[in-house]
């Protein structure tokens, strides 16, 4: 048995790892190891029944679980997930050459799944775990969404691939990259995500960190209050490329929603060739309609920052809206080209401020 100490957020947890494995190939011995109580488990070119959940629930707290070679999952119309993964003190990792492959296009039909059309498995693999690492994964072609991080504490996650880029010709919809919430001291860094949504989405939760990341083909980084009153605070969003998405980074919170969204930083980020709008604030969010009438009060927005949010939307797109009943401590430093396409008038941006709207500066 081997141990390492590692620090979070100033917090300090073990890692324990076992020093024998277990091959997993099949369903049975992946129940083989739980049974036996294995502490490294090694999936390899495992292929999951129609129907049925790669479940790692039951593994003992301080398992590595290892993804080798090639996973993949059998065709059926249902809810899902496709993956499970909880517990604590884990290490969840990719071996190189691997990849967890949902082979989307076969449920892909231009439709969310929440709107119409096929059900599909999501969330791809939901993740429960604390005082964990996650890192090297390489996810391709999710039914839907791709990773959901509900109610995790001090979890890393670095270098993880999420590649959905097939489904920009094959009808890939509602494909979020990162859902995170509920969940408080996480990072997620160095990670890609190509797909037809939220690169990330993060819904609630406290000392979140998304840094070093690439996003591509989808709809931008959004952080998002109101949700059951749930609250948004201490996000720090830094040193993000969003390329060929329709909106770069927003905050927007749920048209009469409760709670708070506060501190929340987006320092350091390139967008390049968005289509529609650059940067996003509003407070009359309607799920997935859209906005939708006047903002609400009920989740404000406070100790915003937009530092260095640089690059360029395309002509026919703009570089901001804001559209929120009354925004407060808020800083605003962004250098966008492009986007000279007027939208709909800014509302509730804080006194002092000069933001360019449209064609418009308003402050």
């Amino acid at each position: 048995m081997t141990s390492r100490m590692i620090a979070f957020g100033g917090l300090f947890f073990l890692i324990l790892q076992g020093a024998l494995g277990f091959d997993v190939s099949t369903m049975e011995q992946l129940e083989q190891a739980k049974k036996t109580g294995q502490k490294l488990v090694t999936v390899r070119n495992l292929q999951v029944p129609a129907g049925k959940t790669l479940d790692f629930q039951g593994l003992p707290n301080g398992t590595t679980i290892e993804f080798a070679g090639r996973v993949t999952f059998g065709y059926k119309e249902w809810n899902g997930p496709l993956m499970i993964i909880k517990g604590g003190n884990f290490i969840v990792k990719g071996l190189k050459g691997h990849v967890i492959d949902g082979e989307g296009q076969r449920w892909w039909d231009g439709l969310g799944g929440i709107t119409g059309g096929k059900t599909k498995p999501a969330p791809f693999i939901y993740m429960q775990l604390e005082n964990s690492f996650v890192n090297d994964l390489v996810f391709k072609n999710a039914p839907m969404t791709v990773m959901a991080i509900n109610a995790c504490r001090n979890l890393i996650m670095n270098n993880i691939d999420i590649d959905n880029a097939l489904g920009h010709t094959k009808g890939g919809h509602n494909t979020d990259g990162f859902d995170v919430a509920h969940s408080e001291n996480v990072r997620i860094t160095n990670s890609r995500v190509n797909n037809q949504d939220d690169c990330l989405a993060l819904s609630s939760g406290k000392n979140i960190v998304f840094a070093n990341n690439e996003c591509r083909g989808g709809h931008g980084i959004a952080v998002i209050g109101g949700f059951d009153g749930d609250n948004v605070e201490d996000i720090l969003i830094k040193d993000c490329k969003v390329i060929n998405n329709n909106i770069g980074v927003r905050v927007k919170t749920i048209l009469g929603g409760k709670g708070y969204v506060k501190r929340v930083t987006f320092d350091n980020v390139e967008l390049k060739d968005v289509s529609e709008i650059g940067v996003v604030v509003i407070g009359n969010y309607y799920g997935n309609n859209g906005p939708k009438g006047e903002p609400t009060k009920g989740c404000p927005i406070t100790n915003l920052v937009m530092n260095n949010i640089h690059g360029n939307v395309l002509n026919n797109g703009t570089k901001h809206w804001v559209y929120v009943a009354e925004g407060s401590d808020w800083t605003w430093n962004t250098n966008i080209q492009g986007g000279n396409r007027p939208w709909q008038p800014c509302k509730g941006i804080p006194k002092g401020l000069n933001i360019e709207c449209g064609t418009n500066k308003v402050g």
